[in-house]
């Protein structure tokens, strides 16, 4: 009796070792050796054609002959994909590059393009394709997955490279003068809670810590605007964590409480504060809020306090960003912002191989938005501007001690 379980068995141990035409050896001699029945009994063992187990025992009685021969005869085996279906490639392609290669109203123009839904959809234009060998295609076109990348900066302005150049000089020329100059920005603002924070930290294995599965704003906690000033000389930094709305007001406070915290000790004979800002939000070029509140700064202070706005569009260029913003979101990263104080102690405890050293305080003052300052307060203003670019590059001087008119609410 034909013992077929074990021919299976010697067949699947030994056949990942070989190849095809090995294969057909194996299978060939096990026939040989059963004799009468012996290419059934096999083709039922191993799955294999009857076709394709005689054609092993051809191979083993030929023997030697076999020696230096091809594995399969010249043309053998399937054609590739691109000879059975010579519209396939272009029909992918025409599928992942709509808007420039094919129908601008294809079906899969806002789905996600991955390679199961594109197989189904070739496989709805006619062709017989699976999503293995869509992914194979694509390899060989040279795709791969990509996420998006920041790099288009918009439009840029004329005066552009001119206002880096003039801004380069301001900071260069403060600098050696030993009087301060610093950077600063509104941090990305941040909800309160245990929230998903993105990132990893180390913790004991299949032991995450558990957040709340919607980002849903606490009443109670709210967000977080971290307001940041930056020394670019000492490498030191000032965060304001504030509660309320992020207005010139709120800049401006955090640029005092920076003076009177690290700035002041650091510089007691300064007579003159450089500060480089983006050309929008809370510090924008344009605002009369900002000058407002810096021309009170500076009066308070005796600082002369100069202003260089970076262009529109170049944000990034700012040296917060790259020096202490980027810092924090490495040093939060994986760990939920779950109350204020924890905010407040994870900016104040970022460090960096460089040296840099960060306070930062919570902030809990009211700045109502809306605020307005009207034709007669902006005449009022000591403020010197450049003759380059004045809008972007200018300075507020102490007054006297005069009555400070409220802003109006508009």
């Amino acid at each position: 009796m034909i013992d077929e379980t074990a021919i299976a068995a010697r067949y699947r141990a030994v056949a990942p070792l070989l190849d095809e035409r090995a294969r057909r050896l194996t299978v060939g001699s096990e026939a040989l050796a059963i004799g009468r029945g012996g290419v059934a009994a096999v083709s039922r063992a191993t799955g294999l054609a009857r076709t394709t187990v005689q054609r092993g025992v051809d191979d083993v009685r030929e023997g030697g002959r076999l020696a230096g021969r091809r594995i399969r005869r010249p043309g053998a085996g399937r054609p590739p994909i691109g000879q059975r279906d010579p519209t396939l490639r272009a029909d992918l392609e025409a599928l992942i590059e709509p808007t420039s290669r094919g129908d601008p109203e294809s079906p899969l123009r806002w789905t996600t393009r991955s390679v199961r839904n594109l197989a189904a959809e070739l496989c709805r234009q006619g062709h017989r394709v699976s999503h293995q060998t869509i992914s194979e295609l694509l390899h060989d076109l040279g795709y791969s997955l990509q996420a998006n990348r920041k790099t288009l900066e918009g439009t840029s302005h004329p005066d552009r490279d001119a206002q880096f150049s003039h801004l380069n000089a301001a900071v260069q020329l403060q600098l050696s003068l030993g009087e301060p100059v610093i950077s600063v920005d509104t941090k990305k603002k941040e909800l309160v809670g245990p929230f998903r924070n993105g990132g990893k930290e180390l913790r004991p294995k299949s032991d995450p810590e558990e957040v709340l599965v919607h980002d849903f704003l606490i009443p109670e906690l709210g967000r977080v605007s971290p307001y940041g000033v930056y020394d670019v000389a000492a490498n030191e930094a000032w965060v304001s964590v504030g509660t309320d709305h992020d207005t010139a007001a709120f800049a401006v406070e955090s640029i005092r409480r920076w003076w009177r915290t690290m700035g002041q000790p650091l510089y007691p004979e300064a007579t003159r504060l450089l500060v480089t800002a983006d050309a929008g939000g809370s510090n924008g070029s344009r605002l009369r809020l900002w000058k407002w509140e810096l021309q009170k700064l500076a009066d308070e202070t005796g600082l002369e306090i100069a202003v260089c706005h970076f262009p529109p569009g170049t944000s990034k260029w700012n040296k917060i960003e790259h020096r202490l913003f980027s810092a924090i979101t490495q040093n939060w990263r994986g760990k939920p912002l779950v109350s204020h104080e924890t905010v407040v102690k994870l900016i104040a405890a970022t460090t960096t191989r460089t040296g840099l050293r960060v306070r930062s305080e919570l902030d809990a003052g009211d700045y109502p938005a809306g605020l307005r300052v009207s034709d007669a307060d902006m005449e009022m203003l000591y403020i010197r501007r450049d003759d380059f670019h004045g809008d972007w590059n200018y300075s507020l001087l102490p007054r006297q001690r005069l009555p400070l008119i409220e802003a109006v609410v508009s």
